[in-house]
């Protein structure tokens, strides 16, 4: 039974592996194809093509986009951390209706899409002038991925043991130096955790991109990339290429940061 139960997982495991391999495969295909090339997809080019890339690089101005992606998702990870940590300490601390009512309003706006308010959210900022500016798309970003952010670091504070708030307080601590001091630093676990999912969401985001940030020197990769696709033209090979370029930032973040990530989850489940 063991056995069998085995063979099921790995099998998942492999067709996983191979759903998310394949349009990686295709991409890198097609990135490093001529626009002349007319083979199937699916088959490695013959000749390498690297010209994509430089036309890519010039043609979406990729390096102002890396710019902008840079600025905004900094801007954006370090408020949600701190924001979202510093608000879920009192919503797990303090079991009182206020904060059973704001922690559930909080967690009921994860069931919103964006786009059902993006036009009188759209609306708003043309009032506020925060069109082509950083301030709008970040300040948006911020309040669409808080309800995520509140629910894990609640979750995660709920298993941390009120004896370490009693001691802290015990040592002559206030509540704000037992926030910091004591319940902070245990919480790298789940802000490794929300750095990777909210850094990659805004990283990637469009929709609040392609509305708010319309200046040519002004727009994220998803946005300068999509350029090359319209009604009378459609450059996959350019968009393939890009692609790639605009991944590698944050694949070389990843992998920079793989080991704090790695040794956060480790000590988490050693306290655990």
């Amino acid at each position: 039974m063991n056995k069998r139960g085995n063979l099921i997982a790995y099998t998942i495991a492999a067709l996983m592996v191979i759903i998310h391999i394949i349009p990686f495969y295709i991409l890198i295909n097609m990135s490093f194809k001529s626009s002349q090339d007319t083979s199937s997809k699916w088959l490695f080019p013959t000749s390498i093509y690297l010209e994509n890339f430089t036309n890519a690089w010039k043609a979406a101005q990729l390096d102002r986009a890396i710019l902008n992606n840079s600025i905004i998702t900094f801007s954006v990870v370090v408020l949600v951390v701190f924001i979202g940590a510093f608000a879920s300490y009192p919503l797990a601390r303090y079991q009182t209706k206020w904060n059973n009512f704001v922690y559930t309003l909080s967690v009921a706006c994860l069931i919103v899409p964006a786009l059902t308010i993006l036009v009188p959210l759209y609306k708003l900022i043309v009032d506020m002038n925060g069109i082509n500016s950083y301030w709008a798309v970040i300040l948006t970003q911020v309040t669409f991925s808080l309800p995520i952010t509140i629910f894990l670091f609640t979750g995660f504070i709920h298993s941390v043991p009120r004896e370490l708030d009693e001691a802290g307080l015990i040592d002559g601590c206030s509540r704000f130096g037992v926030f910091f001091k004591i319940i902070l630093p245990l919480l790298r676990t789940i802000t490794a955790t929300v750095v990777i999912l909210i850094g990659v969401q805004v990283w990637n985001d469009y929709q609040f991109s392609v509305f708010f940030l319309q200046k040519k020197d002004m727009m994220t990769i998803p946005v300068a990339l999509s350029g090359f696709i319209s009604q009378f033209q459609s450059n996959v090979n350019w968009v393939a290429a890009g692609c790639l370029i605009g991944m590698l930032p944050l694949t070389i973040v990843y992998l920079i940061l793989q080991k704090y990530f790695v040794k956060g989850v480790v000590d988490g489940a050693i306290k655990g």
